[in-house]
């Protein structure tokens, strides 16, 4: 599984700590495991159920989210220099990990992918944070997968969330007005 893992997450080859870098593969292969949805699911199911006829795969926005995230990043820190620390494991193993709770979220009903009684009850950021936190990951990423939703707006985000904040939501917001 964690071969599989690999091949449709290569975003998690970029985290240079191996000991985090396994923690978030975990993270991976415990929601799989755990889901109604097979890993090749990932590459076809709607990246979001709140989007009628949404065509963009779960995968493609998700890995959107990393690479925008990274790349904002790395423009903050070519161009504010040592005004701005950045984490980039932290940042790059939350952006993954964001909406890795959404795989316990999910259930089907009559072959239609639904969002079960407890996903709607217990959202993505805090069956994430479960998962996380059940593999020991840093507070950091802890933090970065509670706040990078709507969940987060009443508390104080962390740079590394902020961005993965914005670039989850640069990557949702135009295909909320057209349903694309």
């Amino acid at each position: 599984m964690k071969d599989k893992v690999l091949e449709i997450w290569p975003e998690i080859s970029w985290i240079k700590n191996d000991e985090l870098k396994g923690k978030v593969l975990d993270c991976w292969v415990y929601a799989i495991e755990n889901s109604v949805l097979s890993i090749e699911d990932l590459q076809t199911i709607p990246f979001s159920l709140l989007l009628r006829e949404c065509k963009i795969p779960f995968l493609t926005h998700k890995r959107t989210a990393v690479q925008l995230a990274v790349e904002m990043a790395k423009i903050m820190k070519n161009n504010f220099g040592d005004e701005i620390q950045i984490n980039m494991d932290f940042l790059i193993a939350g952006a993954i990990l964001i909406d890795v709770g959404k795989l316990l979220e999910y259930e089907i009903k009559a072959g239609k992918l639904t969002t079960s009684e407890s996903g709607k009850l217990v959202r993505h950021p805090f069956s994430g944070l479960a998962i996380a936190d059940r593999f020991n990951l840093p507070a950091e990423v802890q933090h970065i997968i509670a706040t990078h939703s709507k969940e987060g707006d009443l508390g104080k985000r962390t740079i590394e969330s902020i961005i993965v904040h914005h670039a989850d939501f640069v990557s949702f917001d135009p295909f909320k007005e057209t349903g694309r």
